[in-house]
């Protein structure tokens, strides 16, 4: 078998095993959709400003909640299941097979995105159908190319974030102590723009604002251009490239104790 079925394999493997655990599938797509539906009952009729008009909070949520779910499939639920496997010895026992380790990387990876992918479609099914939120077609592109390039920033930061991890018990406290401060201040639970000007530029420094900016770029109704914001994607390219080689030189098939 060649390594490029293998790795397709290997995906079809991820994703039986992932839908064989219904807690942790249940609240992988129930989460998002929890806060979707909580956000816009309480702040849905209000209007915020954005560039170029003014708007309901439904156009600010619903791709903050896009990006919640995102981070929420590629680096909290990679990194924590990765933690897990290992201390199971089950990331060990798969290094002494034959299976190449890019193709399980390959798997759990692109299993994840495509989780993330199908979380995207179902928030924004449910953004278009009960608040009227739309993406124009000329911001599309922006919309997938941010996707994209998020998804796999944020996979390679899961998968590296692992080596700052002791054991799976610690797991969830220190995945979710890295992430959840950051999308507090980051655009994602309720909009910063009355923040400090230094707490703004601060926050652009790490991979969750640039990647909710360039989200809420595309799902500007006043957008007039593509939506692309360079600046926003180099930062993820860059972050995206520092969790591609950290993972590489720092991450352990076996458990740390």
């Amino acid at each position: 078998m060649t390594d490029l079925r293998l790795a397709f394999r290997q995906v079809l493997y991820e994703n039986k095993a992932f839908w064989r655990n219904p807690p942790a599938a249940f609240f992988t797509f129930v989460m998002p959709l929890m806060f979707l539906v909580i956000f816009n009952l309480v702040f849905g009729n209000n209007e915020m400003e954005i560039s170029g008009g003014t708007t309901h909070f439904s156009t600010f949520y619903v791709p903050a909640i896009l990006a919640l779910s995102v981070i929420s499939a590629c680096y909290t639920n990679i990194a924590i299941g990765l933690c897990i496997s290992r201390d199971r010895g089950t990331l060990k026992r798969l290094k002494g097979t034959p299976l190449p380790t890019w193709v399980f990387l390959f798997g759990r990876i692109v299993h994840t995105i495509f989780i993330a992918l199908l979380l995207v479609i179902i928030v924004l099914t449910i953004g278009v159908i009960f608040y009227n939120v739309s993406v124009s077609l000329n911001t599309i592109l922006a919309f997938v190319l941010t996707l994209v390039i998020g998804s796999a920033t944020f996979s390679s930061l899961g998968i590296a974030t692992t080596a700052l991890v002791t054991n799976a018990d610690a797991a969830p406290a220190v995945v979710n102590a890295s992430i959840l401060p950051l999308m507090f201040v980051s655009d994602i639970f309720f909009p910063m723009q009355d923040a400090p000007g230094w707490v703004n530029r601060l926050t652009y420094i790490f991979p969750v604002k640039p990647f909710s900016s360039a989200l809420q770029s595309a799902f500007n109704p006043f957008e007039t251009g593509t939506g692309i914001e360079i600046g926003d994607l180099t930062i993820l390219c860059l972050w995206m490239t520092f969790g591609i080689i950290a993972s590489i030189k720092f991450f352990t098939w076996e458990p740390k104790n």
